[in-house]
């Protein structure tokens, strides 16, 4: 069943969104060559809990912690590890679910690790534009198909990187994954008509080389995705709403470079 939003759980969930971006955005100063991965999970969790939310993760199908902090080849779905230090030329992604007084906001963020290669780079700029070419297309009328065309001509015409196709985005609020499934990959003009008040995410999964992916475990059984050719893998997630004035993103943490979105 997908839910249509009102004002006012759009606005409680633009809260939440606030404490997800505040995490993103404090991340800047904590990712450097040399900490662990765990200081991410650390940070986001004293983050999170002293701004009165939860992190919806926790618990979550078995998973034991408030990030998902995938290194480079990692794709998706990767744990905080207090074993695995950063190092200058890394990429990582922190992907985060923030519940505030039961409204949900869910994003995902890619950083690059002290001075990255231009290939990397590249990487890191083009999956960020891609998100935003399909939120460009989140309108009243548009289908879930030209949200995922637009991303997937970007990434796999133009720019000629890998556009992953197992992982896709979906709807959000009152849980955390909703319909519908929003793929960021598809054919114009096919799939469910967006309509005013779906709230949904958008996150492109790009690879430097192939789109395949394939699956790891961790010693504790916990199933993860790494890129099949061991090439760099970045994301950008945004939880957003489609309203009569355009798609509204609910978890900004650049209101300069979204002013139009917000």
């Amino acid at each position: 069943m997908i839910t249509l939003k009102s004002a006012r759980e759009i606005s409680q969930m633009r809260a939440s969104g606030a404490v997800l971006a505040g995490v993103l955005n404090g991340l800047e100063k904590v990712i450097k060559p040399g900490i662990s991965t765990w200081e991410i999970e650390k940070f986001a969790n004293t983050y999170i809990e002293a701004h009165g939310a939860t992190a919806e993760e926790k618990g979550f199908e078995g998973y034991k912690y408030a990030t998902c902090v995938n290194v480079n080849d990692e794709v998706a779905h990767a744990t905080p590890r207090k074993a695995l230090f950063l190092k200058a030329g890394d990429v990582v992604a922190v992907d985060l679910v923030v519940n505030l007084d039961g409204f949900l906001s869910d994003a995902c963020r890619t950083f690059a690790v002290g001075d990255i290669s231009a290939a990397s780079q590249r990487l890191l700029d083009v999956t960020r534009d891609a998100l935003y070419r399909g939120i460009d297309q989140a309108v009243i009328g548009n289908r879930l198909g030209d949200v995922g065309a637009a991303i997937q001509q970007y990434v796999e015409t133009q720019n000629h990187m890998g556009d992953v196709r197992e992982l896709i985005g979906h709807g959000i609020q009152p849980t955390m994954h909703e319909q519908p499934d929003v793929p960021a990959y598809g054919e114009a003009g096919k799939g469910l008509r967006l309509r005013e008040g779906m709230t949904i995410t958008i996150e492109p999964m790009v690879n430097l080389g192939t789109r395949e992916i394939r699956a790891k475990e961790t010693a504790d059984h916990w199933e993860y995705y790494v890129t099949a050719d061991g090439k760099p893998s970045a994301q950008f997630e945004h939880t957003l709403v489609i309203t009569a004035d355009g798609p509204k993103i609910l978890t900004s943490q650049d209101p300069v470079r979204d002013a139009k979105y917000l």
